[in-house]
């Protein structure tokens, strides 16, 4: 069974007229939409497209059926009858199995990715760089996107609980202190980007918490420094002066314990970056490595 994305994405709209593309998706082959913007609206252009034999009663038949096979493959009308469609609570026991848990730790260690390492910073470990300034960066929370800062709260944990000592900056103002003395307070400066976006968006860019923020990396000479992204894989463009640069792609316990550990050297770097060949080829005659 083929099922298109809703009847109302932009991919449909931006080629012709809804009352066009609705009956066109079913003709073209698709069998069910995933849902619809208006559905009296909606059902109705199929309807007319029926009767002007854009749908024909063949094709009409082969979605029906389609449809119909894999809800009896599924058990569907079985389940429905014994009211069983919605799994009872003791079925989200399998939440957190340890089967999953594995995987869950299997997958963030083969995933992570360091993608930039140009001043060899790493490993760093409370044996010999204890004191960590820490910075957590957010775009816009709540809302469509569902952002939270739940992660500053796991970060911390997970650091102190492997021995280091952190302080967490508040980069709500400009003030970076005297920059001689970074180094002497601090022995690396850590910056995680949990930022989270609308699901059709590819990149978005990093909101300093102020202009001027003290959050933007203005330290990478003064400390190691090292830039995680829990989420975007392309924030090297907004932080081009970091040395080092890691993709861990999710904001979860597993996978924030991992990248520290990684960090700390208990765990080489098994994910793969793709770089782009285009700007590759662009500056093979130059002296410019690109990261993305």
């Amino acid at each position: 069974m083929v099922v298109t994305d809703a009847s109302h994405m932009i991919g449909m709209a931006a080629a012709m007229k809804c009352r066009d593309y609705v009956p066109a998706a079913i003709a073209a082959g698709c069998d069910m939409f995933l849902f619809f913007n208006d559905h009296e609206e909606d059902f109705g252009f199929m309807m007319d497209g029926y009767k002007n034999g854009i749908i024909t009663e063949e094709r009409l038949k082969d979605a029906l059926q389609r449809i119909l096979g894999l809800k009896a493959a599924l058990k569907l009308h079985i389940r429905q009858k014994e009211g069983a469609l919605v799994p009872d609570k003791e079925g989200l026991k399998v939440v957190g199995c340890p089967e999953h848990l594995a995987m869950a730790e299997e997958a963030a260690d083969l995933g992570i990715t360091l993608v930039k390492n140009t001043r060899n910073e790493l490993p760093i470990k409370p044996s010999t760089h204890k004191r960590i300034k820490l910075y957590t960066l957010y775009g816009e929370t709540g809302g469509i996107h569902g952002a939270t800062k739940n992660s500053e709260k796991v970060i911390i944990e997970e650091l102190e609980r492997v021995g280091f000592e952190v302080a967490l900056n508040d980069g709500a103002s400009r003030d970076k202190g005297k920059t001689a003395e970074y180094s002497k307070n601090w022995d690396a400066a850590l910056i995680f980007a949990d930022i989270v976006g609308y699901a059709a968006e590819n990149n978005y860019r990093i909101r300093w918490k102020c202009p001027m923020s003290s959050d933007i990396p203005w330290y990478v000479y003064e400390v190691p420094t090292v830039f995680v992204s829990l989420n975007y894989t392309t924030h090297l463009t907004d932080v081009p002066m970091v040395k080092t640069y890691i993709n861990s792609y999710s904001n979860t316990r597993t996978i924030i314990r991992r990248t520290i550990q990684k960090i700390m050297g208990e765990s080489e770097f098994k994910g793969s970056y793709n770089e782009n060949e285009f700007l590759k080829n662009v500056y093979k005659n130059t002296n410019v490595k690109i990261y993305f």
